[in-house]
């Protein structure tokens, strides 16, 4: 999730803005009512307003420029392009470059406003209010908030920081029932960046196929092809099975969230009609300027990531040296793929007063990053981005992380 450049004090007035709607008067209490909002509330949401100079808490590699995408072959003909709708299934070109990189036929695909729009249609097309949906946690809070908010039933498999996020399946089998109709999980994972073995995608097909037989497994890519260096990106779930559905955008790998432009492979002729469908009665279709946009860059997204993953590549090596050199303070997961990973203070160290105290004391730090609890994880925990930070800002941001915890471990409180 990219945030917009806004001041932090903007960020703040805003905050206490909704915070005061939203407190009722009782007496001389002044009381918090319960979150009204058909989709549960996350403090996910202040990285859309808020951006620190040492920003360690977004997901994505560095922001592409507008001029870097129009410099790229196939937008010479752009000022003809015109503005009128687009087809709700996505635009030809963009669902073909889709579908070669995705090894699936072109009719899988029906493109998306970002992951984010998939994971609402799948929420309100597989589903129905009281269906069951398994999901993989700590997950992207959307992918737990669009089931909750389509009142489906939400099974967590919480998966363990000490296991390094790998599937559980005696818990996924226990959790399954002939009730359930989605089963998700995002391979690499957000927010650890582990990515899921396909022997144990392939052991879950077989455990869905004896315990809920008309459930869709869903699997989130969006961080497939953001590896590391010169090594390649796994291959797509796509296409391994007909039950698989995948969803992917150019958010991540490719840093372009502003073209809020993803898409969803999807096998079964119903279930894509019904998506189809669904989108229309949401958004009509892509923006075709955006979806130009997109083609565009996927076409050539190997001249686009090949930088990219050497960036990725240093920031990480940079990470785990100061891991290494952290290690009596912190724990880490280190990732497969991905511009993130989770640390975890350690207990020894962080009681949870100082974890608290931690938590408040980045500001001061001028520190950003996404704690634990937004995931589904505990505030002991947090992501950190080390691919969205230019190189050389990367070390002067991890070294007052450092000075945070120090700080937050002799007991030190926020101003």
């Amino acid at each position: 999730m990219t945030r917009r450049n806004g001041t932090e004090g903007e960020a703040k007035m805003a905050i206490n803005e909704k915070i005061e709607e939203q407190l009722t008067t009782s007496g001389d209490a002044r009381v918090a009512p319960a979150w009204r909002g058909r989709f549960p509330y996350n403090e996910i949401i202040s990285l859309l307003d808020v951006n620190r100079p040492f920003n360690l808490a977004e997901s994505t590699s560095q922001d592409l420029t507008l001029g870097e995408l129009l410099d790229l072959a196939g937008l010479e003909n752009m000022r003809r392009l015109k503005l009128g709708y687009g087809k709700s299934a996505g635009s030809t070109e963009l669902r073909e470059e889709i579908a070669k990189a995705s090894k699936v036929p072109v009719d899988h695909v029906i493109t998306t406003q970002g992951t984010a729009l998939g994971l609402f249609l799948l929420a309100f097309e597989a589903c129905r209010p009281g269906d069951e949906a398994v999901l993989m946690t700590p997950c992207f809070p959307p992918s737990r908030d669009c089931l909750v908010g389509a009142g489906v039933d939400v099974r967590e498999i919480k998966l363990s920081f000490e296991s390094n996020y790998q599937l559980d399946l005696e818990q996924i089998a226990a959790a399954l029932s002939a009730k359930t109709r989605l089963v998700s999980l995002a391979s690499p994972q957000n927010p650890s960046g582990v990515q899921t073995p396909r022997s144990a995608v392939e052991k879950l097909l077989d455990l869905m196929e004896l315990r809920c037989p008309e459930a869709i497994l869903f699997i989130d890519e969006t961080y497939r092809e953001a590896t590391y260096g010169s090594g390649p990106s796994v291959d797509s779930f796509a296409g391994l099975h007909p039950r698989i559905v995948t969803g992917a955008s150019v958010s991540k790998a490719l840093g372009a969230p502003g073209l809020r432009t993803g898409w969803l492979t999807v096998a079964d002729a119903d279930l894509r009609a019904r998506l189809v469908v669904a989108k229309m009665n949401m958004v009509i279709s892509g923006s075709v300027l955006d979806e130009a946009l997109a083609a565009a860059l996927l076409r050539q997204r190997e001249g686009v990531l090949a930088p990219r993953r050497r960036l990725l590549s240093r920031g990480l090596e940079q990470l785990a040296a100061w891991c290494a050199l952290e290690h009596k303070r912190i724990e880490w997961v280190r990732p497969d793929a991905g511009a993130l990973c989770c640390l975890r203070l350690r207990p020894d160290v962080f009681n949870d007063a100082a974890v608290s105290s931690f938590w408040n004391l980045l500001p001061r730090h001028d520190l950003q990053l996404a704690s634990g609890a937004w995931f589904g994880e505990s505030e002991r925990v947090f992501r950190l981005g080390f691919g969205y930070p230019p190189p050389e800002r990367l070390e002067p941001a991890l070294s007052a992380l450092s000075s945070a915890m120090d700080e937050a471990s002799a007991g030190g409180t926020a101003r």
